[in-house]
Protein backbone atom coordinates (compact mmCIF):
# COMPACT_ATOMS: atom_id res chain seq x y z
CA UNK A 1 0.00 0.00 0.00
CA UNK A 2 0.97 3.28 -0.96
CA UNK A 3 2.48 5.66 2.14
CA UNK A 4 -0.35 8.12 1.52
CA UNK A 5 -3.09 5.92 1.17
CA UNK A 6 -2.20 3.97 4.17
CA UNK A 7 -1.86 7.19 6.43
CA UNK A 8 -5.04 8.65 4.61
CA UNK A 9 -6.80 5.45 6.18
CA UNK A 10 -4.93 6.13 9.75
CA UNK A 11 -6.40 9.65 9.93
CA UNK A 12 -9.97 8.50 9.28
CA UNK A 13 -9.66 6.03 12.00
CA UNK A 14 -8.11 8.66 14.41
CA UNK A 15 -11.44 9.29 16.38
CA UNK A 16 -12.45 5.97 16.31
CA UNK A 17 -9.14 4.96 18.41
CA UNK A 18 -9.44 7.68 20.55
CA UNK A 19 -12.60 6.79 21.90
CA UNK A 20 -11.12 3.54 22.64
CA UNK A 21 -7.84 5.05 24.33
CA UNK A 22 -9.57 5.94 27.28
CA UNK A 23 -10.41 2.38 28.05
CA UNK A 24 -7.49 0.94 27.41
CA UNK A 25 -4.94 0.43 30.11
CA UNK A 26 -1.70 2.54 29.32
CA UNK A 27 1.71 1.29 31.06
CA UNK A 28 3.97 4.19 31.79
CA UNK A 29 7.34 4.33 33.19
CA UNK A 30 7.27 7.63 35.81
CA UNK A 31 10.52 8.41 37.01
CA UNK A 32 12.44 10.27 34.59
CA UNK A 33 15.78 12.60 34.79
CA UNK A 34 17.28 14.91 32.00
CA UNK A 35 20.11 13.56 30.25
CA UNK A 36 20.65 15.95 27.09
CA UNK A 37 19.25 18.50 26.18
CA UNK A 38 19.45 21.56 23.76
CA UNK A 39 17.61 25.17 25.10
CA UNK A 40 18.98 27.13 21.82
CA UNK A 41 19.88 29.87 23.97
CA UNK A 42 22.67 31.05 22.06
CA UNK A 43 22.65 32.93 18.39
CA UNK A 44 23.80 31.45 15.23
CA UNK A 45 24.54 28.32 14.00
CA UNK A 46 23.35 25.09 15.77
CA UNK A 47 25.58 23.94 18.48
CA UNK A 48 27.87 21.34 17.03
CA UNK A 49 29.28 19.76 19.89
CA UNK A 50 25.19 18.11 19.64
CA UNK A 51 23.99 18.54 16.08
CA UNK A 52 25.76 17.33 13.00
CA UNK A 53 23.73 17.06 9.24
CA UNK A 54 23.05 14.75 6.54
CA UNK A 55 23.19 16.95 3.35
CA UNK A 56 22.50 16.18 -0.55
CA UNK A 57 19.71 15.87 -2.98
CA UNK A 58 19.32 12.20 -2.57
CA UNK A 59 14.90 12.01 -2.47
CA UNK A 60 15.69 10.13 0.75
CA UNK A 61 13.40 7.25 -0.22
CA UNK A 62 10.67 9.09 -0.98
CA UNK A 63 11.44 11.39 -3.96
CA UNK A 64 11.93 13.93 -1.77
CA UNK A 65 12.76 17.44 -3.65
CA UNK A 66 14.73 19.13 -1.41
CA UNK A 67 18.59 19.66 -1.10
CA UNK A 68 20.09 19.81 2.34
CA UNK A 69 22.72 21.87 3.52
CA UNK A 70 25.14 21.74 5.98
CA UNK A 71 25.89 24.39 8.62
CA UNK A 72 24.10 27.30 6.67
CA UNK A 73 22.29 29.51 8.71
CA UNK A 74 20.17 30.65 5.40
CA UNK A 75 18.57 26.95 6.38
CA UNK A 76 19.53 25.87 10.39
CA UNK A 77 19.96 28.94 12.68
CA UNK A 78 19.49 29.71 16.17
CA UNK A 79 17.68 33.21 17.41
CA UNK A 80 15.64 34.24 19.90
CA UNK A 81 15.80 31.37 22.16
CA UNK A 82 14.11 29.28 19.00
CA UNK A 83 15.86 26.70 16.39
CA UNK A 84 14.89 27.45 13.20
CA UNK A 85 15.02 24.97 10.36
CA UNK A 86 14.18 26.93 6.82
CA UNK A 87 12.99 25.54 3.90
CA UNK A 88 13.67 28.01 0.93
CA UNK A 89 12.91 28.50 -2.58
CA UNK A 90 15.80 29.81 -4.62
CA UNK A 91 14.82 28.74 -7.77
CA UNK A 92 18.70 27.37 -9.09
CA UNK A 93 18.89 23.83 -10.35
CA UNK A 94 19.59 21.18 -7.92
CA UNK A 95 19.19 23.63 -5.13
CA UNK A 96 16.08 24.90 -6.16
CA UNK A 97 14.58 23.53 -3.01
CA UNK A 98 17.18 24.10 0.23
CA UNK A 99 16.50 23.25 3.80
CA UNK A 100 18.13 21.05 6.72
CA UNK A 101 18.40 17.47 7.95
CA UNK A 102 19.91 17.99 11.66
CA UNK A 103 21.27 15.35 13.09
CA UNK A 104 22.35 14.18 16.72
CA UNK A 105 23.89 10.90 15.95
CA UNK A 106 27.21 9.91 17.80
CA UNK A 107 26.49 13.47 19.88
CA UNK A 108 23.37 12.39 20.86
CA UNK A 109 22.40 8.76 21.25
CA UNK A 110 19.71 6.29 23.82
CA UNK A 111 18.73 3.10 24.24
CA UNK A 112 15.37 3.89 25.90
CA UNK A 113 14.37 7.33 27.50
CA UNK A 114 11.90 10.19 27.27
CA UNK A 115 12.16 12.32 24.68
CA UNK A 116 10.52 15.87 24.44
CA UNK A 117 10.48 18.51 21.46
CA UNK A 118 9.13 21.72 21.77
CA UNK A 119 7.90 22.88 18.11
CA UNK A 120 5.63 25.44 15.79
CA UNK A 121 5.11 23.87 12.53
CA UNK A 122 5.78 25.36 9.17
CA UNK A 123 2.45 25.76 7.33
CA UNK A 124 2.28 25.07 3.28
CA UNK A 125 0.97 22.51 1.15
CA UNK A 126 3.84 20.37 0.04
CA UNK A 127 6.03 21.19 2.96
CA UNK A 128 6.72 17.60 5.20
CA UNK A 129 8.14 18.45 8.61
CA UNK A 130 9.52 15.35 11.22
CA UNK A 131 11.03 14.84 14.25
CA UNK A 132 11.97 11.25 14.31
CA UNK A 133 14.86 8.16 15.42
CA UNK A 134 16.70 6.17 13.57
CA UNK A 135 19.67 3.45 14.34
CA UNK A 136 22.80 4.49 15.54
CA UNK A 137 24.30 1.82 14.68
CA UNK A 138 22.46 -0.52 12.19
CA UNK A 139 23.05 -3.32 13.95
CA UNK A 140 20.49 -5.92 12.51
CA UNK A 141 20.84 -4.42 8.93
CA UNK A 142 19.43 -1.26 6.83
CA UNK A 143 16.43 0.08 6.68
CA UNK A 144 13.90 -0.80 8.47
CA UNK A 145 15.07 -3.70 9.70
CA UNK A 146 16.87 -1.86 12.62
CA UNK A 147 13.70 0.23 13.03
CA UNK A 148 12.57 4.42 12.67
CA UNK A 149 10.48 5.59 15.55
CA UNK A 150 8.02 8.86 13.90
CA UNK A 151 7.76 11.27 16.84
CA UNK A 152 5.92 13.26 14.72
CA UNK A 153 5.14 13.58 11.09
CA UNK A 154 2.74 16.32 9.00
CA UNK A 155 2.00 16.87 6.15
CA UNK A 156 0.65 20.22 4.82
CA UNK A 157 -2.22 20.02 2.75
CA UNK A 158 -3.68 17.93 5.83
CA UNK A 159 -3.87 20.68 7.99
CA UNK A 160 -4.94 19.67 11.09
CA UNK A 161 -3.37 16.38 11.99
CA UNK A 162 0.06 15.00 13.06
CA UNK A 163 1.18 11.14 13.05
CA UNK A 164 3.41 8.87 15.51
CA UNK A 165 4.69 5.56 13.63
CA UNK A 166 7.16 2.63 14.35
CA UNK A 167 8.63 1.11 11.59
CA UNK A 168 10.36 -2.41 11.63
CA UNK A 169 10.93 -5.63 9.52
CA UNK A 170 7.87 -6.80 10.11
CA UNK A 171 5.95 -3.43 10.33
CA UNK A 172 6.73 -1.02 7.59
CA UNK A 173 4.80 1.45 5.30
CA UNK A 174 6.13 -0.59 2.53
CA UNK A 175 3.88 -3.31 3.07
CA UNK A 176 1.43 -1.71 4.68
CA UNK A 177 1.59 -2.82 8.13
CA UNK A 178 3.73 0.04 10.07
CA UNK A 179 2.56 0.97 13.38
CA UNK A 180 0.84 4.52 13.31
CA UNK A 181 -1.78 6.75 14.90
CA UNK A 182 -2.85 10.23 13.30
CA UNK A 183 -4.29 12.50 15.76
CA UNK A 184 -6.27 16.05 15.27
CA UNK A 185 -4.28 19.06 16.08
CA UNK A 186 -5.36 22.77 16.92
CA UNK A 187 -3.18 25.75 15.97
CA UNK A 188 0.20 23.42 14.40
CA UNK A 189 1.31 26.81 13.02
CA UNK A 190 0.19 29.37 15.18
CA UNK A 191 1.44 27.65 18.87
CA UNK A 192 4.31 25.37 20.06
CA UNK A 193 3.43 21.94 21.13
CA UNK A 194 5.15 19.24 22.90
CA UNK A 195 5.69 16.46 20.95
CA UNK A 196 6.72 13.24 23.09
CA UNK A 197 7.65 9.49 22.89
CA UNK A 198 8.51 7.57 26.23
CA UNK A 199 10.79 4.28 24.76
CA UNK A 200 10.87 1.56 27.70
CA UNK A 201 11.66 -2.26 27.13
CA UNK A 202 8.13 -2.83 26.75
CA UNK A 203 6.48 -0.05 25.04
CA UNK A 204 6.95 3.06 23.06
CA UNK A 205 4.52 5.58 23.63
CA UNK A 206 3.25 8.87 22.19
CA UNK A 207 1.92 11.90 23.34
CA UNK A 208 0.97 15.32 22.86
CA UNK A 209 1.18 18.34 24.87
CA UNK A 210 1.18 15.36 27.53
CA UNK A 211 -1.52 13.67 26.58
CA UNK A 212 -1.26 10.43 25.48
CA UNK A 213 -2.36 9.03 22.24
CA UNK A 214 -0.77 5.92 21.41
CA UNK A 215 0.68 2.94 22.35
CA UNK A 216 3.02 0.13 20.91
CA UNK A 217 3.77 -3.32 22.79
CA UNK A 218 7.05 -5.44 22.10
CA UNK A 219 5.53 -8.43 21.28
CA UNK A 220 9.08 -10.24 22.24
CA UNK A 221 8.69 -11.93 18.77
CA UNK A 222 12.19 -10.78 18.02
CA UNK A 223 13.95 -8.00 16.62
CA UNK A 224 12.09 -8.22 13.27
CA UNK A 225 9.25 -6.83 14.93
CA UNK A 226 11.11 -4.84 17.77
CA UNK A 227 14.38 -3.45 17.23
CA UNK A 228 14.39 -1.08 19.66
CA UNK A 229 16.55 -2.43 21.84
CA UNK A 230 19.45 -0.64 20.57
CA UNK A 231 20.65 2.93 20.55
CA UNK A 232 18.86 5.37 18.00
CA UNK A 233 19.77 9.14 17.39
CA UNK A 234 17.27 12.08 16.88
CA UNK A 235 16.71 13.70 13.53
CA UNK A 236 15.09 17.23 12.52
CA UNK A 237 14.28 18.13 9.18
CA UNK A 238 11.79 19.93 6.83
CA UNK A 239 11.31 17.89 3.77
CA UNK A 240 9.61 19.19 0.64
CA UNK A 241 7.42 17.66 -1.97
CA UNK A 242 8.23 13.19 -1.97
CA UNK A 243 5.55 10.84 -2.03
CA UNK A 244 3.81 11.36 0.76
CA UNK A 245 4.51 15.30 1.48
CA UNK A 246 3.86 15.78 -2.38
CA UNK A 247 0.95 14.11 -3.07
CA UNK A 248 -1.10 17.06 -3.91
CA UNK A 249 1.80 19.01 -4.93
CA UNK A 250 4.30 22.16 -3.77
CA UNK A 251 2.80 25.49 -2.91
CA UNK A 252 5.71 28.03 -4.32
CA UNK A 253 4.10 30.86 -2.26
CA UNK A 254 4.57 29.10 1.06
CA UNK A 255 8.60 29.90 1.24
CA UNK A 256 10.56 30.55 3.56
CA UNK A 257 9.07 28.17 5.68
CA UNK A 258 10.48 27.25 8.84
CA UNK A 259 9.84 24.51 11.77
CA UNK A 260 10.60 26.68 15.50
CA UNK A 261 12.14 24.17 17.96
CA UNK A 262 12.05 25.80 20.99
CA UNK A 263 13.81 23.23 22.97
CA UNK A 264 14.52 19.26 22.74
CA UNK A 265 15.00 17.40 25.62
CA UNK A 266 16.15 13.69 26.00
CA UNK A 267 15.86 11.92 29.71
CA UNK A 268 17.02 8.85 30.75
CA UNK A 269 14.67 6.47 33.05
CA UNK A 270 15.01 6.20 36.93
CA UNK A 271 14.27 2.90 38.10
Amino acid sequence: MKKSIYYLLVIAAGCCYMATTQAQSIQRHKKWKLAWSDEFNYTGLPDSTKWGYQTGKSGWGNNELQYYTAADTHNAKVENGNLYITARNTGTGDHHYTSARMITKNKGDWKYGKLEVKAKLPKGRGLWPAIWMLSTDNEYGGWPESGEIDVMEHVGYMKDSIFGSLHSKTYNHIIGTQKTKGIFIKNPYDKFHVYAVEWTPDHITFLLDGQVYYQVANEHKGHEGWPFDKRFFLLLNVAVGGNWGGKEGVDETVFPAAMQVDYVRMYDRIE
